[in-house]
């Protein structure tokens, strides 16, 4: 909250029952079971550690997205780098001054 307030970064709470309003984390949410706990047994803490990491550098670099045109997500994002490396239009548009979600709890 703290970071969000200092870099200027609007945010909302997701309305109850209402998942889609965050399609990105519910994707996630599905796909971490679905593809890596429930098909792997760590031994440790350090081998969770390293079968994660495989598993996101996978999602990100290595697997393609149909949600991307079939680009992985470090491919995609390449596509809106600048020559400095940064990306401004990867990042979500702010949501208008006025915008108030159905239970009312916006924090800006």
């Amino acid at each position: 909250m703290k970071w969000a307030e200092q870099n200027d970064i609007a945010w909302h709470y997701i309305d109850p029952g209402k998942p889609q309003q965050n399609a990105f984390i519910e994707s996630f949410n599905g796909s971490l079971p679905d593809e890596l706990l429930n098909e792997e047994i760590f031994d440790n803490l350090d081998d969770a550690r390293r079968k994660i990491a495989l598993w996101r550098y996978d999602c990100n670099a290595v697997r393609p997205h149909s949600s991307l045109g079939n680009l992985t997500p470090f491919e995609a994002r390449g596509t809106l780098e600048l020559p400095d490396g940064s990306a401004p239009g990867a990042l979500a548009l702010k949501p208008p001054a006025d915008y108030q979600s159905r239970t009312g709890r916006l924090s800006v």
